[in-house]
This record gives C-alpha cells, structure tokens and sequence, in this order.
C-alpha cells in the first residue's frame, strides 16, 4: 500500500465510490489493492484511492460490461 504525505494536492476517493465508477465489487477493488494493481493511500485506518489511479484502470478496462447467464433447465418425465 502507498502512503503519500498529507501535503499531496491529489482527491482521494472512497472505496465505494471508486467501485461505482469502475463497476467492480469492493472485494475485487480489495483484492486489487492487495496485489499492487491499484495504488491506495492509508489515512487513518482506511484507504483511499487517488484520481489518476482511478483513471488509469478506467482507460484500460472495456467500456461494456460483459455479462453472463447460467440457465439450469430440469425436464422430468
């Protein structure tokens, strides 16, 4: 985890709010920070994200999101 001084002039995110723009869950976001993917800031006993770390993932994430369907079918005879 990075720690950056106070003095840095950087917005910091919120955890949650950081999800909402990149359409994660806060366990991947969790997971993310853990493996170094994602630099995070330590103030206080939680973490914030900056802007441009944000940004960065944003512009290398696709733009739609894909999802996927199981359908399980029972047929009896």
């Amino acid at each position: 985890m990075l720690v950056i001084s106070e003095s840095s002039e950087e917005r910091l995110l919120r955890p949650g709010e950081v999800c909402r723009r990149l359409g994660i869950s806060y366990s991947t976001l969790s997971r993310w920070v853990r493996e170094g993917r994602i630099k995070a800031v330590r103030t206080g006993g939680v973490f914030r994200i900056p802007e441009s770390e944000v940004r960065r993932i944003a512009e290398g994430l696709p733009i739609t999101k894909e999802i996927r369907a199981v359908i399980y079918a029972r047929v009896s005879s």
